[in-house]
């Protein structure tokens, strides 16, 4: 007798059928890793119901705790609990690949023609829109993760300890988790609404059906994450030494384990090394890379491409260039693929435990702080043509020379304010929008 074929409407996707919903966020992820997480979650969450609200904000939440790109390492996450280390693997580099070839192409016209006026004006524009971007994705972070008190306070904390005091990433990140843990009760740990009504997540009745899947993808997830560990070191160690490629493979790699709490907390450390200490680029560089950054698909940390083209490409010329963004990009992803496949088994079987969810919950408050940071240093360097440092006992603050404000710079964030928060034009009709404004200010006014 014929077994009775599953319904389709509940049958669990295959790998095959995955892939297309893998590559369609891959290509519609713009916006920055609150829009990306929020595509996700519409995909996977609300329209499939392949994965249970829950789940995936447990998936998310470890995700912010890693250091490097929350976005792209919970895809990677959701890939392998639904089909094993071949399924993170899809997910995670299908997230990244479109906006990779995007960002080359880009990379090569910023560099070959970004001094020419024309070009010039055009990513001006740009950068002045990013500003509104970030202070966007801001609100939308503070409203999911910011509620009770303390939430607030770990919030307000990150960013003095940050803006004011210079204390490094991973030291308020971890004090944040610690907060979390020991009060796991005062936090409500911020998401996208409750879960539909009906029947269980797909996964999740696989997984009643299955108690001990997770115990059996275990095995191979840990030996992928220890080849990804193998692969990510070994050209560091090649090159170390080596000019701007070792410089290039030593600085990222440093970055993927150090800069903790997401893109945005990578962008700022990224930032202020790349263009204060090594000197590969300008702080208006950095601007037009993460202005590109937002008008491609994939994370936005997708910039360090950029970072890592321009630094090749000053040293010496197009084929540096692009060989120093492609080992960006190498050295950046390497690890993010290695803790999601090390740790994530692990962190499945702490699902239900209270206080391991109130650390994460702590560590996307302190987010809020950090997304912040980022706004104002930023911010100042948009609308100011001088920023200097200065230091006083053990205050250490980035301040602006008040007569040096740029007024059609302030003029276009004004207005990329009014086309994302008044108009609700999007992220990318408001990078056009401003562009198309800054180039005309720059050229057709002559401003």
């Amino acid at each position: 007798m014929m077994d009775t074929p599953t319904p389709p409407a509940t049958a669990f996707p295959t790998f095959r059928e995955a892939l297309p919903v893998w590559t369609r966020i891959g290509l519609l992820s713009f916006g920055g890793p609150a829009a990306q997480i929020a595509l996700m979650h519409r995909e996977v969450v609300e329209e499939r119901r392949w994965i249970s609200d829950a789940r995936f904000l447990h998936a998310l939440n470890f995700c912010m705790l890693l250091p490097g790109p929350e976005a792209q390492q919970l895809a990677t996450y959701l890939g392998w609990l639904m089909h094993g280390v071949r399924g993170g693997l899809a997910a995670g580099l299908l997230f990244i690949l479109p906006g990779v070839a995007v960002m080359m192409v880009l990379s090569v016209i910023y560099a070959t023609l970004g001094e020419v006026p024309l070009v010039s004006a055009l990513f001006f524009g740009l950068k002045c829109a990013v500003l509104v971007i970030v202070v966007e994705a801001l609100i939308r972070v503070a409203r999911r993760a910011l509620r009770g008190a303390l939430p607030w306070l770990l919030a307000l904390g990150a960013f003095v300890a940050l803006f004011a005091f210079d204390v490094p990433f991973p030291v308020v990140v971890l004090a944040a988790a610690l907060v979390g843990y020991a009060a796991p009760g005062a936090f409500a740990a911020g998401g996208h609404g409750a879960a539909k009504d009906g029947p269980p997540a797909m996964l999740d009745a696989l997984l009643v059906a299955e108690p001990d899947r997770v115990a059996r993808m275990a095995g191979a997830a840990r030996r992928a994450g220890l080849v990804a560990v193998v692969l990510w070191v070994w050209p560091v160690a090649l090159l170390m030494g080596g000019g701007v490629f070792g410089d290039v493979a030593w600085f990222f790699s440093k970055m993927a384990v150090v800069t903790f709490g997401g893109a945005y907390a990578v962008l700022a450390y990224v930032a202020q090394e790349a263009v204060e200490h090594y000197r590969w680029l300008s702080a208006a560089d950095m601007l037009a890379g993460l202005g590109l950054a937002e008008t491609t698909p994939g994370p936005l940390i997708l910039v360090l491409q950029f970072v890592g083209f321009l630094a090749g490409y000053n040293a010496a010329g197009l084929l540096a260039g692009a060989a120093a963004a492609l080992l960006a990009v190498w050295v950046t992803f390497a690890p993010c693929f290695a803790w999601i496949f090390l740790g994530a088994p692990h962190v499945e079987k702490l699902h239900d435990q209270p206080r391991l969810k109130g650390a994460l919950a702590g560590v996307t408050a302190a987010v809020v702080g950090v997304i912040a940071n980022l706004a104002v240093w930023f911010g100042l360097r948009v609308i100011f043509a001088r920023v200097e440092a200065v230091e006083a006992g053990p205050f250490r603050l980035s301040l602006p020379d008040p007569l040096s404000l740029v007024p059609d710079a302030l003029a276009l964030t004004a207005l990329a304010a009014v086309c994302l928060f008044v108009l609700k034009l999007g992220v990318v009709r408001t990078l056009a929008v401003t562009a198309a404004a800054g180039f005309a200010a720059r050229t057709l006014l002559g401003v």
